[in-house]
């Protein structure tokens, strides 16, 4: 681990910035451009295509995938981002699987607010069991909103009577649209990301008048986790939404659901899309990659 990869990724993060609340343009252009410089593996082949109604990106191993899908959900908010945004993440994991991924390019608020974003990715899900393929040999990944996806898209999965997909990864995921965890709090100031301020400008853009106070919303403190798959939540102690991994796996244990909480010290939210200039990146991703192979079925002659 390297404190000092640490310390000069946190001072590019507080790079001074616009006061105020940017325009739902400007977010999305600047996360668009931050994203652009992560580092992508290299031996990637990726490909644009749909899944369910909804554009998706297809992306696989050089040399061909092994059976195995990742369904994968990017972040930003429910307002920006997009599978390209994600394309470190994405890659990574397919890169350390030897998977493909579906990343999928679900409907953004404000223009579509909730709850468009799990409609577009329980299609999506609901595409890839209708071409056939197993739900043992599916994963739902994602990471911030993304991560926050991954376990709504199986409560609407089950509450549609589909089976759950072989399991979850949550990278920082956002599981608490009512923001009461205590980290909201205590990590105001450390993390270098997010306000409370700048998380109910996006928020409020998202939830469009509805509740936050309902499962779709807040899992974390309000969804029935029976019968869920293992999960995998990772977040790193600098984030302000740090709670929400830690108290969904209370509440995924409480239910008797297989769960590993996997927390980083002094690393920001979403830390693994710093594959190749931080060393705790690489590694959480080398975690996330063996607890997938574990999980997804790979036929014997596969």
């Amino acid at each position: 681990m390297s404190k000092e990869q640490r310390a000069h990724l946190n001072a590019m993060l507080r790079q001074p910035r616009p006061e105020g609340p940017s325009s739902v343009q400007a977010i999305r252009a600047g996360f668009k451009a931050m994203m652009a410089q992560m580092i992508v593996p290299d031996g990637l082949r990726t490909m644009e295509t749909t899944l369910g109604d909804r554009p998706a990106l297809r992306i696989e191993p050089g040399d061909g995938p092994r059976t195995g899908t990742i369904l994968y959900f990017h972040g930003g908010g429910f307002v920006f981002g997009s599978p390209e945004t994600a394309l470190s993440l994405t890659g990574n994991l397919v890169s350390k699987t030897g998977f493909r991924a579906f990343s999928v390019d679900y409907r953004l608020a404000p223009e579509h607010p909730f709850p468009a974003a799990i409609q577009d990715t329980l299609s999506a899900y609901r595409a890839l069991l209708d071409s056939g393929q197993d739900p043992s040999t599916i994963a739902f990944a994602g990471d911030s909103a993304g991560g926050g996806l991954t376990v709504t898209t199986c409560l609407a999965a089950r509450d549609a009577g589909l089976p759950m997909p072989a399991a979850i990864v949550a990278f920082s995921p956002g599981l608490d649209a009512t923001r009461t965890g205590e980290s909201m709090d205590t990590k105001a100031g450390i993390d270098p990301f997010f306000t409370r301020e700048s998380l109910g400008h996006t928020g409020t853009m998202y939830l469009a008048g509805a509740d936050p106070h309902q499962p779709m919303l807040s899992p974390a403190i309000l969804a029935d986790l029976t019968g869920f798959p293992p999960m995998l939540l990772q977040a790193g102690t600098d984030e302000m939404l740090l709670d929400d991994s830690t108290r969904m796996a209370a509440r995924a244990r409480a239910a008797g659901v297989d769960v590993i909480l996997d927390i980083t010290a002094d690393v920001p939210h979403v830390f693994q899309a710093y594959a190749g200039a931080l060393d705790e990146a690489d590694q959480a991703l080398d975690r996330a990659a063996l607890f997938l192979t574990q999980h997804v079925h790979v036929p014997a002659s596969a």
